[in-house]
């Protein structure tokens, strides 16, 4: 069996494509969606097998210095994104529950000063059970936060010792339960093909996190990312036929419990789809602040990208000065078709071939030989809607294999 490759290893071509003389995108009638991405960088230990731009607490960091950061950061943004309303927030780390409740209330007060917040937009923030502390959490919630979301990655000591988490079994389930007697939404991230885990442990696993019952539960195939201890001394993890079978049978645990498997490594009770994530995977527009953030922002002639300054030391040096952003770039026309798939093809039930045509400024038959070329391997299907539009949908196959599919839009 051909091993299942995580979409996060799949890279875009030149993403530093200089701005002057790139071919752009024209014709955007109307912006998409806009969502706002907060990174706080620092956590207890970094993890053996974590790749994000995460450093360990080892100095103190000032959290007053860094919020001082962020809303400086925002501050210079906001005339990119002057009069469009953010629909979703989301805290991301590193461990954004090491922040006070207070600092994280500084932040989504300025957020609603300087930007037109939706009344009812989804503020998530990330949490490590090893930080979990309730008083903290209800001043999350009276801050703004509305959904939580628990790094439990598994319910098992043994496995929990492996990945180098900071938390035992007994925190885990308790950092649920609290998280779930304070939000009405939350998330909790499992992990599975683990060192050494067996089919049963990860199944176990996978019935534990439904026992919870939290309207969201997302699941994740443990690899081997470039530049981390794990890569660089490999555990024994299970083999790819194992691997792909923990990855059916927890999808069938988890139908069973009510979840509906909506993304690549999203499930959600209905209704209960995390609105963020929907954004990034129907290529809407996010703005990215904090040390290393990405940004993805659409104008009537172009779609730009940006990154923040990686190292936090230099990202505070930085965006005081009024100069948060590291690179700028315009997306290249021809490039664009391969970016939008790229997310797209992560949900489960397709998209409207319409939405191409809306978020990139494309023609509805710019990748028709892509698409039927997909078609052939039996990676996806183009269908007709209730609303006689175009689905794009990938196939059970399509879904396994992702990054073939997607290769065939480079």
């Amino acid at each position: 069996m051909i091993p299942i490759i995580p979409i996060e290893n799949v890279i875009s071509p030149n993403t530093e494509a200089p701005l002057a003389g790139s071919n752009t995108v024209s014709g955007l009638k109307n912006p998409p969606p806009l969502s706002l991405y907060i990174h706080i960088p620092w956590c207890v230990r970094k993890c053996p097998y974590c790749d994000f731009n995460s450093h360990e607490n080892k100095h103190n960091f000032s959290e007053d210095v860094y919020v001082d950061a962020l809303i400086a950061d925002l501050e210079q943004a906001t005339p990119l994104v002057w009069g469009r309303k953010i629909r979703s927030v989301f805290f991301g780390g590193g461990t954004p529950s090491l922040f006070s409740a207070a600092a994280i209330d500084r932040i989504l007060s300025h957020v609603r000063m300087l930007t037109p917040l939706e009344y009812d937009a989804e503020i998530t923030l990330e949490a490590n059970p090893g930080t979990a502390d309730a008083g903290n959490f209800a001043g999350y919630k009276q801050a703004g936060v509305n959904r939580l979301s628990i790094g439990i990655q598994s319910f098992d000591d043994r496995y929990l010792t492996a990945l180098g988490r900071i938390h035992n079994q007994e925190e885990a389930i308790k950092a649920a339960e609290l998280a779930l007697a304070t939000f009405d939404s939350v998330n909790l991230d499992v992990m599975y093909a683990l060192p050494n885990q067996s089919l049963e442990d990860a199944l176990n696993d996978a019935k534990r996190a439904c026992a919870l019952n939290p309207n969201h539960l997302s699941f994740y195939h443990l690899t081997l990312e470039p530049n981390t201890p794990f890569h660089r001394t490999p555990p024994s993890l299970p083999d790819d036929d194992t691997s792909a079978l923990m990855q059916e049978q927890i999808e069938l645990v988890l139908k069973s419990n009510g979840y509906e498997h909506y993304e690549t490594s999203g499930f959600a009770k209905p209704g209960k789809q995390c609105r963020h994530n929907l954004n990034y995977w129907t290529f809407g527009d996010y703005l990215g602040i904090g040390a290393g953030a990405h940004s993805k922002l659409s104008f009537h002639d172009k779609i730009i990208r940006q990154t923040r300054h990686k190292h936090p030391n230099r990202y505070l040096e930085h965006a005081v000065k009024g100069e948060a952003v590291d690179h700028e770039w315009i997306i290249p026309r021809e490039e664009l078709g391969f970016e939008f798939m790229m997310n797209a093809l992560r949900l489960t039930d397709g998209v409207p071939l319409s939405l191409l045509v809306q978020r990139t400024g494309l023609s509805s038959n710019a990748l028709a030989h892509q698409l039927s070329e997909a078609e052939k391997k039996g990676l996806l299907t183009q269908s007709l809607d209730a609303q006689n539009k175009v689905l794009i949908q990938p196939t059970f196959m399509g879904q396994r294999f992702l990054n073939e599919l997607l290769q065939l839009f480079l």
